[in-house]
């Protein structure tokens, strides 16, 4: 499975039979220090409406076809925030897999999960989460929650960084800490781009592929 983290809660994954999937595309210029996400996938699964999570059609098709094995597509239905939808709306927790491999990416869950939803998620070779706080789930909260769930790898998403993202979210330091000293997951730094998933319990700290970094905050 290859990982490439576009910025924000944007991800292309290629598994290993050739899928590619773009989740969570944001509109050109709608998130603060990111540049358009320019990427070509075979499938693209957005998780909710909101204009940094659902630009479809900006997301081109590849030039090879893919002729493998068709995946499996789940989604369950959870909400933006912990009001069940009343501030926030809905959100789509998207699992795919294929060829053996299994991805979740969380979407903007602000809500805690039941344990039938637990089910159908754990275990999963590569969890895709936010940290970031406001809009989602906190750092402490996204921790918890990868505690119940058990991924192989967890890639944090939707946070702040320097030169990125919304004033009103966190950084991940909080989550990548909390996961390597209580969590006694190892630590791997793999700027924009990581080629397979590291054996053991691993925390992937990703650079958002299409960051801008002549942006400052004011």
């Amino acid at each position: 499975m290859e990982v490439t983290f576009i910025g924000h809660a944007c991800f292309v994954i290629r598994f290993s039979t050739g899928l590619s999937v773009c989740f969570d595309p944001y509109e050109s210029g709608y998130v603060p220090g990111l540049a358009d996400t320019d990427v070509a996938a075979h499938e693209v699964f957005c998780s909710h409406s909101h204009r940094d999570h659902s630009d479809f059609e900006s997301v081109k098709s590849p030039e090879e076809q893919y002729n493998g094995p068709e995946p499996f597509v789940d989604f369950l239905r959870t909400f933006h925030d912990d009001v069940q939808g009343a501030a926030r709306g809905r959100n789509n927790i998207t699992i795919i897999k294929v060829g053996g491999e299994k991805a979740v990416h969380m979407g903007d869950i602000g809500c805690d999960l039941s344990e039938e939803q637990l089910d159908r998620i754990r275990g999963c070779d590569l969890l895709m989460i936010p940290v970031g706080g406001f809009f989602t789930i906190n750092c402490r909260q996204a921790f918890r929650m990868c505690e119940q769930i058990k991924p192989k790898a967890v890639v944090p998403m939707h946070f702040r960084g320097r030169t990125f993202g919304y004033d009103l979210i966190s950084g991940r330091e909080e989550f990548v800490k909390l996961c390597e000293d209580e969590g006694g997951r190892k630590i791997v730094n793999a700027g924009s781009f990581i080629g397979s998933i590291p054996e053991g319990k691993t925390v992937l700290v990703m650079d958002p592929l299409r960051a801008q970094y002549n942006f400052f905050f004011s």
